[in-house]
């Protein structure tokens, strides 16, 4: 196979304010003459980047000790929150003078963990997911729209019961599903028919091998994929995790293809990813799709639990831990597609959500950092060198990293990019994606497979039919 260049794309048409907010200097951090200002002022808090306010976090922990409750990012301040339950003064002091805001809280990290573990135990209803969120001091618990009846008594039954003031139960007007389709499109045929995910970010493996990571659900679907629909395939899964985790780490056959470590953001612009990083809550991240291109939100939670309904066990439940939790938009094709920040920091993989891009709702990604950890991967071009950048954050959950991605797609996919499509009754190629139904012109399958797509895709890969529920975003 000659040399090439990997081209997987990591989008649509770039939605425009998520397109200005990714100019130069959009999250310029305040200068040293405003800092100095505050100081003056008496204010010790520090104006950090979310990338700093990260690092930060994780160094006023350790001085809190069993007093820290969680911390989050105010954006607007730029400022680093830190939640305290009653501790030591000293401490508190310490964690002042290095620059956080704090403020007390009533519930520990350790009861809001016990809480999400009482709902792990009573409340695993397919359609359910629960994060911390620090900035309520409380366990979020969310149902999607087919928790009804004796499932939704049992879940309310089971939030009442953590106590007053522990959780926030609210309902998602769409469903809990995988989004199989994401960044640079890849495509996949099964004996279900065609399927389709997107690129997460170009990686090194630990061999050395240039490789790319994406969606576990979508490595689970198929091994082998391509570029093209209905292409020779060019790369091959290596490891895919799914469900409890949901990344797969994927190898490119030609070990001299030359996989950029960037994101294509559209209308030209490209993010050069240069490290792996854990997500922090309230800061402002982008996710590039093949189906619904470039759109960004803010982290709403971390270590976040999500139960999709199984596609290969009937009332079954893929539950997945460990997930970020945004506000971020996503639909069916977007999964595995590329979560980073405007410094160019990775941080997730697109897996799941509920809702869709008019309406909103909530996506969950697979934490960049904890992909690297798991596979021995690094950040970085694969194939003949280039900036191998190493993973970062590698031990930690939900790394601000971002990934690569070759040239956009186009909204409309006239190439046949239209979004992952997943042939046959239910996603029977083992795939976590949602079955959205859709028709399938092209003859690759048709059923009630996830396929993704822009709303038309003259190529004949089928026309997508987003549901509105919670759902992986394959």
């Amino acid at each position: 196979m000659p040399k090439r260049k990997a081209a997987i794309a990591v989008g649509g048409v770039a939605a425009l304010g998520a397109a200005a907010l990714l100019l130069p200097n959009a999250n310029a951090s305040q200068d040293k003459n405003d800092q100095n200002a505050a100081s003056a002022a008496g204010d010790t808090a520090k104006t950090l980047k979310a990338g700093q306010a990260s690092g930060l976090a994780a160094q006023v922990q350790k001085i809190l000790g069993d007093a820290f409750a969680g911390s989050y990012y105010d954006s607007g301040k730029q400022q680093l929150v830190v939640n305290a339950v009653s501790g030591d003064n000293n401490a508190i002091a310490q964690v002042k003078n290095a620059g956080a805001v704090v403020r007390q809280v009533k519930n520990s990290i350790r009861e809001l963990k016990a809480a999400a573990g009482t709902l792990k135990t009573k409340a695993t209803i397919p359609g359910t997911s629960w994060a911390v969120d620090p900035r309520t001091d409380k366990v979020l618990v969310t149902a999607d729209s087919t928790v009804t009846g004796a499932k939704w008594d049992r879940l309310q039954s089971t939030v009442q019961g953590l106590g007053s003031g522990m959780a926030t139960l609210t309902k998602s007007a769409g469903t809990f599903k995988t989004f199989v389709s994401g960044g640079d499109a890849i495509f996949s045929q099964t004996q279900q028919g065609g399927v389709r995910c997107s690129l997460g970010f170009n990686v090194t493996a630990s061999d050395g091998s240039p490789a790319f990571l994406t969606a576990g659900h979508c490595g689970v679907a198929a091994k082998d994929w391509s570029d093209s629909q209905n292409g020779q395939p060019i790369a091959t899964v290596d490891q895919a995790k799914f469900p409890g985790n949901d990344f797969s780490l994927v190898k490119y056959n030609d070990k001299t293809t030359q996989a950029p470590s960037e994101v294509n953001a559209g209308n030209g612009q490209t993010v050069q990813i240069t490290k792996a990083a854990d997500a922090t809550v309230g800061e402002t991240v982008f996710r590039m799709g093949s189906t619904t291109g470039l759109h960004n939100g803010q982290v709403t939670g971390l270590d976040a639990t999500v139960n999709f309904a199984s596609e290969t066990v009937p009332g079954g439940t893929d539950t997945v831990n460990g997930l970020i939790q945004t506000n971020v938009c996503a639909e069916a094709g977007d999964s595995g597609g590329s979560l980073f920040t405007q410094d160019g920091s990775a941080v997730g993989l697109t897996s799941g959500g509920s809702g869709d891009c008019t309406s909103g709702g909530e996506t969950f990604f697979q934490p960049v950092t904890a992909a690297l950890q798991a596979t021995g991967a690094t950040l970085g071009n694969g194939g003949n060198g280039g900036n191998g950048g190493n993973g970062g954050n590698a031990g930690s959950g939900g790394g601000d990293q971002s990934g690569s991605a070759a040239p956009s797609a186009s909204a409309s996919d006239p190439s046949g990019a239209g979004g992952e499509q997943i042939g046959g009754a239910g996603d029977q190629s083992g795939s976590a994606a949602p079955s959205d139904s859709a028709t399938d012109p092209s003859g690759t399958g048709s059923g009630s497979g996830d396929q993704s797509g822009s709303g038309s895709d003259p190529s004949g890969a089928g026309s997508a039919n987003n549901g509105s529920s919670l759902t992986s975003t394959s």
